[in-house]
C-alpha cells in the first residue's frame, strides 16, 4: 500500500458546517468532505480492495466509495488533515490480516504433573479423614 499513491487519488469538497458558530458558519465553508473510489483505485492491489470490500463494507456505499467527514475545526485546511489521517487509519485497519492460531498439543510432562498433583492432594484429603476402626 503506498499512501501517497492513494492521498493523490482522493477526492475533497468543502462545504459549509452545521450547527453553532454565529455568522462565520453562514459564510465560511470549513467541513471537508472526503470520497475514496475503491473500484477505480489504480494504488491498491485487486486482493487489497477485496479485503478492503469485505472487511470496511459497513462503511461504504453501494457503489464502493467510501465518503468520511471532518467538521471538528474552524480551519479548511486542519479539517481535511484530520479526514485524511482518519482515512488512512481506516485503511490500515481493513488491509490488517490477523495471524491464524496454529493448534498445539499440551505437553506429557504438563498431563504428568497435573495428575501427580491431583494424587498428592487426594492422598492430602485421604489422611484428613477420621480411621475406620471396623
Amino acid at each position: 500500500m503506498d499512501t501517497e499513491k492513494i492521498i493523490s487519488e482522493l477526492s475533497f469538497k468543502a462545504v459549509r458546517s452545521s450547527g453553532a458558530g454565529g455568522q462565520n458558519v453562514n459564510k465560511v465553508s470549513s467541513k471537508v468532505v472526503l470520497t475514496f473510489d475503491l473500484n477505480t483505485s489504480q494504488a491498491l492491489s485487486e486482493e487489497e480492495k477485496e479485503l478492503l470490500r469485505t472487511n470496511i463494507s459497513a462503511r461504504l456505499t453501494s457503489e464502493n466509495i467510501l465518503i468520511l467527514n471532518c467538521d471538528e475545526d474552524r480551519s479548511q485546511i486542519k479539517n481535511k488533515d484530520i479526514v485524511v489521517k482518519r482515512f488512512l487509519e481506516i485503511i490500515k485497519k481493513g488491509l490488517f490480516v490477523p495471524k491464524i492460531r496454529k493448534a498445539t498439543k499440551i505437553p506429557k510432562s504438563v498431563i504428568k504433573k497435573r495428575i501427580k498433583d491431583k494424587k498428592n492432594i487426594s492422598e492430602i484429603k485421604q489422611s484428613r479423614r477420621k480411621p475406620n476402626l471396623d
